[in-house]
């Protein structure tokens, strides 16, 4: 998998990025055949945003997004909203290929 990091107008130490690649890589791990990462650092004067975007084929973008003073507060909520999607999805389930087989032959 790769992850790509952007910084946008922002300052973002090794720490952060360390800490930001780990948690992506733990949260990937969640969804099957994941290919890309993408973690975003904005900063617009004292308001921080990170946003993560998970890539996966046969899978939509999965995005999570927050905003706060400090980037670590900001990456937590935005891993926790990426996994409530990830969680959401794994709800959801599409019907398999044997069951339009199925119901394509009625």
């Amino acid at each position: 998998m790769e992850i790509h990091f952007h910084a946008h107008h922002a300052d973002v130490s090794e720490t952060m990025r360390t800490r930001a690649e780990r948690d992506v890589l733990k949260a990937a791990a969640r969804i099957p055949r994941v290919v890309e990462a993408i973690i975003r650092f904005e900063q617009d004067g004292a308001l921080r945003r990170v946003s993560l975007t998970f890539k996966a084929p046969m899978h939509h973008d999965i995005v999570g997004s927050a905003e706060g003073r400090y980037f670590g507060p900001a990456l937590t909520l935005a891993l926790a909203r990426l996994r409530a999607q990830v969680a959401k999805e794994d709800q959801v389930k599409p019907k398999g290929r044997a069951h339009q087989l199925a119901r394509a032959r009625d």
